[in-house]
């Protein structure tokens, strides 16, 4: 396998992933998904750069690793394809979104729409075996999605992190909060939202800071699904 990212994140990392440790996560990923079962799957795995470019990134949703049901992840945190159920978690963050924003839940858990406006929306690990969360934690993907943090941090323009979860609060060490907003609680998951994540206003705060820093507001509102984006992505992929 070969890492390439999309876009200007490849300029941008390219020294990061032609180091010793991104050379060794690629081949034990090129067995992975030989022998296992792996989500995403391989075309998807970058998905959340090639939505999201560097330069146009203004919020970054960072969960933990991705879903590890079939048909579910497909490369943008907390997202599944239209036609797909809605994961409990995502549940819970339309739960949030309404009660923050008054937002109407939407009956899809597709967040293109988002990824459109600048939110990147990452995991702390991008893959995962099928029905084995933290499957593969601790391979390498922690350091490179620290190196993309890093490399975003030093842009001129000021970003929200939104941090949900252990995994992804552990990030909050190394970002500078004298020049970007982090929001973080506990993860959406049925088992911790009622722990500090419902109640946390996350969409609401990080558009008051936007405005604060002179930049356009997200509008989260996903009551319709962009039927015309899901198409021109998926001509996309086939061209490419």
């Amino acid at each position: 396998m070969s890492f390439v990212l999309p876009h200007d994140w490849n300029q941008q990392l390219r020294e990061e992933l032609e180091q010793p440790y991104m050379q060794e996560l690629s081949k034990w990923l090129d067995e992975e998904y030989r022998q296992e079962t792996i989500y995403p799957p391989k075309d998807d795995l970058f998905e959340a750069f090639r939505l999201t470019t560097f330069a146009d990134t203004k919020v970054v949703i960072l969960g933990q690793d991705p879903y590890h049901g079939p048909e579910q992840a497909h490369g943008l945190s907390f997202s599944v394809r239209p036609g797909v159920r809605v994961p409990p978690s995502l549940r819970n963050i339309y739960k949030e979104l309404q009660s923050d924003l008054s937002c109407s839940i939407p009956d899809h858990g597709t967040l293109t729409d988002w990824a459109a406006q600048g939110v990147l929306l990452l995991n702390t690990v991008l893959t995962v075996r099928e029905g084995l969360p933290a499957s593969h934690q601790g391979q390498g993907w922690e350091r490179f999605t620290d190196a993309v943090l890093q490399a975003l941090q030093q842009r001129d323009k000021p970003l929200v992190f939104i941090l949900w979860g252990n995994h992804a609060i552990q990030k909050a060490a190394s970002i500078d909060t004298a020049r970007h907003c982090v929001i973080t609680s506990a993860h959406p998951s049925p088992l911790a939202a009622r722990k500090g994540f419902f109640g946390s206003r996350p969409f609401s705060r990080t558009n008051e800071f936007l405005q604060q820093q002179g930049l356009t507001p997200i509008d989260w509102n996903l009551d319709y699904l962009d039927i015309f984006a899901t198409i021109k992505e998926d001509i996309s992929k086939i061209r490419s």
